[in-house]
């Protein structure tokens, strides 16, 4: 029984000796099949160029634009009311009416009032005859001075009496403080207001004071003349345009943000006070490189693109601004007109061969690399 199980080690080895030989044989058959080295069966498919493509770098102007919710405010807004308590005589305007600065909007009873301006004239007029003949008086000594001074001072108490009158006529006539549009009427004629009653109101909406507000990060980049454009709901497709012409002195302990102030033109009327605005406000605008977002391949903490040079790829760091739907802008690391892999960046190594699927895109960069090859190496980047 002791020699069958003696056997069995001579022939295990028998058994893995033939077999390393025969890998040995495969494994340089199939490199001299291939035209490589043995040992480097794989070599040919690895030289091979990664089919990839590319994008160029572009010069646009770039802006960070940001989106507030605004309403809207007259240029000039006014109550009108009148100063004391009248009955109205006359009501010189109608709904919605465009009126002129220093226009008549209504009338109040002057009745009272142009009766105290005649009595006031009559005073006067006694007081300034008393004054000239106590003036010819004073010269023969006929008058005392102290006379004299009492005639005077009568004389100027009832020109202010006169002067007191005429306001108040005046105030019975109620006129437009600036030119615009008023609103709804909201008197009768014979009715009894009293000072605070509002009559109407008067609007100057020729232009439109749109106030917003912004976060305090980005007070650096806000600045007076900025664009800023506005859309309204009530105007589906329609777009305002203005420029920002304040900014608060103070921001908003609670809400951490500041108000900024833009100027809309309303020629036409259509924007009204209290409207809801979406704005729109562009801000640091300047011009950078930009690329599309998915050439960009990152790497802990760190932005890599390959740049295609030559028909090779080329691994280079980037520093990268601020973003936008599928673009990007590049700070620093890139030149405008350089190309960069935007598909196949898996199958792309630092130095490896590419081709690159579209024609004209792949002669642009071969242009470009002979052009840079011609240039004399102390000018070279």
């Amino acid at each position: 029984m002791a020699e069958p199980r003696s056997l069995v080690t001579p022939i295990s080895i028998a058994v893995a000796v033939i077999c390393a030989a025969w890998a040995l044989y495969a494994t340089q058959h199939r490199g001299a099949d291939s035209g490589s080295p043995p040992g480097q069966g794989g070599g040919a498919r690895t030289n091979a160029p990664a089919f990839v493509s590319v994008a160029p770098v572009r010069s646009e102007t770039v802006a960070q634009k940001l989106e507030a919710l605004g309403n809207a405010r007259a240029n000039e807004s006014v109550d009108i009311s009148s100063k004391t308590s009248n009955v109205v005589t006359a009501i010189r305007f109608g709904d919605g009416q465009r009126v002129n600065r220093g226009q008549v909007l209504v009338q109040l009873d002057d009745a009272q009032t142009r009766a105290d301006v005649a009595a006031a004239q009559a005073a006067v007029a006694e007081s300034e005859r008393l004054y000239n003949r106590s003036r010819e008086l004073m010269a023969t000594e006929a008058l005392s001075k102290a006379q004299f001074d009492q005639l005077e001072a009568t004389l100027k108490a009832n020109r202010a009496r006169l002067a007191a009158a005429q306001a108040r006529l005046e105030d019975t006539v109620i006129r437009a403080p600036f030119s615009g549009r008023v609103g709804l009427r909201r008197v009768s004629v014979g009715t009894l207001i009293s000072p605070g009653d509002v009559i109407t109101t008067l609007d100057d909406t020729s232009v439109i004071k749109l106030d917003f507000s912004v976060p305090e990060n980005v007070l650096s980049t806000l600045r007076e003349g900025l664009a800023v454009r506005a859309t309204a709901p009530a105007f589906p497709g329609r777009s305002f345009s203005g420029v920002v012409s304040s900014i608060d002195s103070r921001v908003d302990v609670s809400t951490r943000s500041v108000t900024v102030r833009a100027l809309l033109s309303n020629e036409d009327g259509a924007l009204r006070p209290g409207m809801f605005l979406n704005v729109s406000l562009a801000n640091d605008e300047r011009q950078a490189l930009v690329i599309p977002e998915q050439a960009l391949t990152p790497e802990a903490e760190r932005q890599y693109v390959y740049v295609v040079d030559g028909g090779k790829a080329e691994r280079r760091e980037v520093r990268i601004g601020m973003r936008r739907p599928g673009f990007v802008e590049i700070a620093t690391g890139l030149k405008a007109g350089e190309h960069v892999v935007v598909e196949g960046t898996q199958k792309v190594r630092d130095g490896g061969a590419v081709s690159i699927a579209d024609t004209e895109i792949a002669q642009a960069s071969d242009e470009a690399h002979a052009a840079s090859a011609s240039k004399p190496s102390s000018v070279r980047q």
